[in-house]
């Protein structure tokens, strides 16, 4: 691999006709060795899905002032559930610039303190980049987004965090999206163990159910954890597990024989998989019919004890 001394793998094409002289980058970007993502700019073509790499690259390309915003941001920060090799950035108003393929360009007014420094290039905040993802990308994706950027934080940083991205909402000149992205910010708990978690509980509370608690632990009358729910409704007595394809297949029988144990304590688990997160209407059904049992018993119960 040529080596240009870039942080990330990204230079401008004046600077690596400089470095490796002009023939031999036109003969980097014949052969496929180099490419070119926007005008101006070079990056080695194995580092073309490289996220830190494009990020530079559309730095370079657009030029300062500008910083990466939105879904890049986010990916920056650790938050997964955002990742996409779209790059997003925010230029002050007055700046010429446009999206180009692969490149979405924001005109947006921010401050110095809005912006800090992760390996080496410029991001937003992280309140800012999550309140920005709420209102203008995909819901699943904010959602999830927001619920893993709270996730593992002690109860009054996450509360600190949910502050502090309500705050950047009620701010916002632009006022699109606001409703939606509070609804999702107010559903947030950072308690999933995964996106798909946090995308499942946001479809089912989309469907009209009741919103269930995330994470439910079931304990022995002395207090001992048997298991823990990833989306429940206890007064109910239903579950709903998210099982990945590989965890589904190596803890089929496991998982058959806790879902009987749980029936032996009155409790109807439902199971969903990534299929169910593209097409939710098996899983949504399902819920229909357990809640539709569920709640006549429990309508027959209060009335018995009334």
């Amino acid at each position: 691999m040529i080596d240009w001394g870039g942080p990330h793998g990204a230079v401008s094409r004046a600077e690596a006709d400089k470095i490796l002289g002009r023939r031999a980058v036109l003969k980097g970007l014949a052969t496929g060795v180099l490419a070119q993502p926007w005008r101006g700019v070079l990056i080695h073509a194995a580092d073309s899905l490289n996220l830190p790499t494009l990020a530079q690259a559309a730095l370079i390309h657009v030029g300062p002032p500008a910083v990466l915003s939105g879904a890049t941001s986010l990916a920056l920060h650790g938050i997964s559930a955002v990742a996409d090799t779209t790059i997003q950035l925010s230029v002050p108003p007055e700046k010429r610039a446009r999206s180009k393929p692969g490149l979405v360009v924001h005109r947006a007014e921010y401050q110095p303190a809005d912006v800090l420094e992760l390996k080496g290039l410029p991001v937003f905040s992280l309140d800012l980049a999550l309140a920005d993802h709420l209102c203008s990308g995909d819901d699943r994706t904010a959602f999830a987004g927001v619920d893993q950027a709270m996730a593992g934080l002690p109860d009054d940083h996450r509360q600190t965090l949910r502050k502090n991205v309500r705050d950047r909402l009620i701010d916002r000149r632009d006022r699109r999206g606001i409703h939606r992205a509070q609804m999702l910010l107010a559903l947030a708990t950072g308690k999933a163990e995964s996106p798909p978690e946090s995308i499942l509980r946001l479809i089912v509370v989309e469907a009209g159910f009741p919103v269930p608690e995330a994470q439910l632990e079931i304990t022995t009358v002395d207090g001992r954890r048997l298991y823990v729910l990833d989306i429940a409704w206890p007064e109910l007595r239903i579950a709903l597990e998210y099982d990945g394809f590989a965890a589904h297949e190596e803890r089929h029988e496991h998982d058959a024989e806790r879902d009987e144990r749980m029936a032996g304590r009155g409790w109807v688990t439902i199971r969903a998989t990534a299929v169910d997160l593209r097409e939710p209407g098996r899983v949504l059904a399902e819920l229909r019919d357990a809640f539709k049992l569920r709640s006549g018993h429990h309508a027959c119960l209060e009335r018995h004890h009334a």
